[in-house]
């Protein structure tokens, strides 16, 4: 019902606004004009407006804006007798269903929703084992996240099949470096016929990886940042980190 109703509203507006836009060739000093004659009737108004032809275009603009009023509260009146439930479902609030297996849908940043979205499920589960909960651990993994992606910095070198990245930064950000190239290269090695494989540096990580030729174009365009990005394992692991699992890429 929604729907229709803001459909027609549209469909109603639209013309109404054109019409408006050139009714008469009407400019702004006209309507200054027609604003002065306060002493003036409606069809006198209109006469010295532009006579009976605009008399016409004025009376039928009004009735389609009277239109629009009418359709506009027919609307309002309707999204107010609506229950909470259904105005969520109609205006796109329902609950995401989760990614990967998992009841998550938020895939790490910031990392104030993802846990604010981790206690939420935790929450709603009578079932939940607190003694496992550890949002520390999950804390520690975000904030990994947070500073590769904004401190770090990447150098992509071609090697045969795929790319090799050096990823560096200062002595404060290397142990997340380390653990988020790590980690990902292990979680990821083999997906869709990538393989990955990653060192530890002094002053951070390299990460190695081979495509099929068909993928090579997508693995630079993305480059490290993109890589580390991608794929549906981030919400499995925060699940499995919060609830007292280990960490991941």
């Amino acid at each position: 019902m929604l729907k229709t109703l803001l459909i027609c509203t549209a469909l109603v507006a639209t013309p109404a606004l054109a019409q408006m836009d050139n009714a008469g060739g009407m400019n702004h000093s006209g309507m200054a004009g027609m604003s002065g004659t306060q002493g003036m009737g409606m069809g006198g108004m209109m006469e010295g407006a532009g006579g009976g032809g605009m008399m016409e275009k004025m009376q039928s603009m009004m009735g389609k804006f009277m239109m629009q009023q009418m359709m506009g509260q027919m609307m309002m009146d309707q999204m107010g007798g609506m229950h909470e439930g259904e105005m969520d479902g109609m205006m796109g609030g329902a609950q995401a269903q989760g990614v990967g297996g998992s009841p998550l849908s938020e895939p790490g940043q910031s990392a104030f929703a993802a846990i604010a979205e981790v206690i939420a499920v935790l929450e709603a589960d009578p079932n939940t084992d607190w003694n496992n909960v550890n949002i520390d651990a999950l804390r520690e993994h975000l904030r990994d996240m947070d500073v590769v992606t904004i401190d770090s910095k990447a150098v992509a070198e071609d090697v045969e099949g795929g790319v090799r990245f050096t990823i560096t930064g200062a002595p404060d950000v290397v142990p997340s470096i380390t653990r988020m190239a790590l980690g990902h290269a292990g979680v990821m090695d083999g997906v869709d016929g990538w393989k990955y494989s990653a060192e530890a540096l002094e002053n951070g990580a390299t990460l190695t990886v081979l495509v099929p030729e068909a993928d090579l174009a997508k693995l630079k365009g993305i480059g490290f940042y993109g890589m580390l990005a991608s794929g549906m394992h981030h919400q499995p692991h925060h699940w499995m980190m919060a609830n007292g699992g280990g960490m991941g890429g």
